[in-house]
C-alpha cells in the first residue's frame, strides 16, 4: 500500500475525471489520497470527494497565494477563519492545509494585478497563524507550504510552536534547504518528496541527507509530473497519484535502498501523520 499525503483531485483539472484517477492509482497500490483544500471553495470540494470515496480524505485550508483576494478586497480575515472552522469537525478532514507563506512572482495566476507587498506578507502571517490554531484546537495536522518563505515560516512555526503537535507536522514540497531540515528534525516535522525530486539536482542530493523516518510521498497532482513521464511518453496530461510508486522508486535509487522499504516507510510516516487506517478491501 502507498499513500499520495499531497494530490489536489479538487482541481479543474480532474473535473468529471475523479473516479477514474482515483480508481487508476489503487490498480497501482496507491489506496489513500489526501486532497488539500487552497481556499474555501476546493476545500467543500475536497470534502466532497473524500466522502464520495474509500480511502480518501480532506485538508481545508487557505494557501498563502489566495490571501491576495481577500487583501486586494480588503474583507474581513475572521469571515473566511470562521467558514473552515465550520468544515473542521467533518469526520473526512483530516488536516488544515495547504496553508503558510509565498513570496515567489507567479507569472500565470488568475489576480492580475498579483504582487508582493508588506501588507499583503503581513495578512498572509495573519492567515498562516489562525489557521495553525484552528489545527491546534480541532486536532488536525498541519500541511504547511513555504515558497521562498523560508524565514518568515521559520519564525512563525518557532513563536508559536506549542500550538503544534509532534509528528503532526509536514513541509510540502519542502525546498532543498538544510536549516528547514534541521527544524523538522528538532520538531518531528515530515518531508514532503514530489516529482520535481526526478530533474531539480539540488532536491536530489537534498533527500539523500533526510532520514527515511522523515519523508512521505506526494504528486502535487496536477503539477509536477515526474521526469521519467516528460516528453510526451505519459498516458494522461497531468500528474496522477498513480504516479506515487515512480516517485518511491526513484528515491530508493537514490537513497541505495530497496524500493519496498521505501514504500513500506513512507506509508507508515503518512499513517502516523494523518492519522489514517489502511482502506478497507472491497
Amino acid at each position: 500500500m502507498l499513500i499520495d499525503t499531497h494530490c489536489h483531485l479538487n482541481f479543474e483539472a480532474f473535473n468529471g475525471r475523479v473516479g477514474e484517477v482515483i480508481k487508476a492509482a489503487k490498480n497501482v497500490g496507491v489506496d489513500n489520497i489526501i486532497v488539500p483544500g487552497t481556499d474555501i471553495e476546493t476545500s467543500k470540494k475536497a470534502i466532497e470527494i473524500a466522502e464520495k470515496y474509500e480511502g480518501i480524505y480532506a485538508a481545508v485550508g487557505i494557501h498563502p497565494h489566495h490571501v491576495f483576494e481577500i487583501y486586494s478586497e480588503s474583507s474581513i480575515p475572521e469571515g473566511e477563519v470562521s467558514s473552515l472552522s465550520k468544515l473542521l469537525s467533518n469526520t473526512k478532514v483530516v488536516a488544515v492545509g495547504e496553508i503558510g507563506i509565498d513570496r515567489h512572482i507567479y507569472r500565470k495566476t488568475k489576480y492580475p494585478d498579483y504582487k508582493i507587498e508588506k501588507e499583503f506578507i503581513e495578512l498572509q502571517k495573519i492567515f498562516f497563524i489562525e489557521q495553525i490554531k484552528l489545527a491546534h484546537k480541532y486536532k488536525k495536522t498541519l500541511i504547511i507550504h513555504n515558497r521562498e518563505a523560508k524565514k518568515d515560516v521559520l519564525e512563525i512555526l518557532t513563536t508559536n510552536y506549542q500550538l503544534l503537535t509532534t509528528h503532526s507536522s509536514v513541509f510540502h514540497c519542502c525546498e532543498p534547504d538544510i536549516e528547514l531540515l534541521e527544524f523538522a528534525k528538532k520538531h518531528k516535522i515530515f518531508i514532503g518528496i514530489d516529482g520535481d525530486v526526478t530533474y531539480q539536482k539540488d532536491k536530489q542530493e537534498f533527500i539523500k541527507k533526510v532520514p527515511l523516518e522523515m519523508l512521505v510521498l506526494e504528486t502535487d497532482s496536477p503539477f509536477l509530473m515526474p521526469r521519467l513521464l516528460s516528453g510526451g511518453r505519459s498516458s494522461t496530461r497531468y500528474n496522477e497519484p498513480k504516479n506515487i510508486p515512480l516517485i518511491a522508486e526513484f528515491v530508493a535509487k537514490l537513497k541505495n535502498v530497496p524500493v519496498k522499504k521505501i514504500s513500506e516507510m513512507t506509508t507508515e510516516n503518512a499513517r502516523m501523520l494523518f492519522k489514517v487506517s489502511p482502506s478497507k478491501k472491497v
